[in-house]
């Protein structure tokens, strides 16, 4: 892994995977844009960084070029982002349950085990 030449927003990167989701490409979809960062030190901040992504993995893109498709999963992830200061997540990865934070940052799978052991 190499350091990427830019540090972008990831809203979109994150909205275009909502999308990717809801068409079960998910995995696929975020492999393809984690290589395209740190491997190929893509810009994924800009949207048609994102849509060659989606094509290069089959997926049509058009979506993607659509302003009102990507309005509506951007907004998700801002009612993500919203969730997340209501529980009072501070880091990432955060373990949230019942809208508390059980953890925050990285966590071993002993650790995790441990917290979701619930009596």
């Amino acid at each position: 892994m190499k350091r990427p030449p830019v540090q972008p927003r990831t809203r979109l990167a994150h909205a275009a995977a909502k999308w990717a989701a809801d068409n079960d490409r998910f995995e696929t979809f975020n492999n393809a844009v984690f290589k395209a960062f740190f491997q190929e030190g893509l810009d994924i901040g800009k949207l048609e960084t994102l849509s060659k992504i989606a094509e290069k993995i089959g997926m049509a893109p058009n979506v993607l070029e659509s302003e009102s498709q990507m309005d509506f999963y951007v907004q998700k992830v801002i009612n993500d982002e919203d969730m997340a200061k209501q529980a009072d997540v501070r880091a990432v990865p955060a373990y949230v349950l019942n809208g508390k934070v059980l953890a925050a940052g990285v966590q071993s799978l002993a650790q995790l085990q441990r917290m979701l052991s619930l009596p």
